[in-house]
């Protein structure tokens, strides 16, 4: 089996809101999967997609109550292509309204930062060189 496209299904409060804090982040959005009720923000273009339906849209899909903000029901994991790109994507994410979770941690050979958005979702922001991974 090959998987060529990923959705990442998150319930939100509010749609628009939602939308402006991704495309500050840098994000772009796929109209063609967004309304008033959604937003499809585009992690990998052709790949990889972060849908954000309204909790009442979001609900259509399941029969089990969604989580409040106060509970993590999963972290999410987005890669980048340096340290810097870590920090400038927490740090707007932080100036945008959503909020530092835990401390950026530094392993050597992976960097990562994190942060939660505005509905609560966590997002761990990682840099890996893999040429420095130990081999021991």
């Amino acid at each position: 089996m090959t998987i060529n496209q990923i959705y990442v299904n998150l319930p939100v409060k509010d749609v628009q809101k939602t939308r402006e804090f991704w495309t500050k982040l840098g994000f772009s959005i796929n109209e063609q999967f967004s309304d008033e009720k959604a937003i499809c923000v585009i992690m990998k273009e052709d790949h990889i997609y972060a849908m954000f339906l309204n909790e009442e849209f979001f609900m259509t899909f399941t029969d089990r109550p969604i989580a409040k903000g106060d509970t993590t029901q999963t972290l999410l994991a987005i890669g980048v292509n340096s340290r810097e790109e870590v920090e400038n994507m927490v740090n707007t994410a932080i100036e945008n309204g959503g909020s530092k979770y835990s401390e950026a941690q530094d392993h050597g050979w992976m960097y990562q930062n994190a942060f939660s958005d505005l509905n609560g979702h966590q997002w761990e922001v990682m840099f890996a060189d893999m040429s420095k991974l130990p081999t021991e």
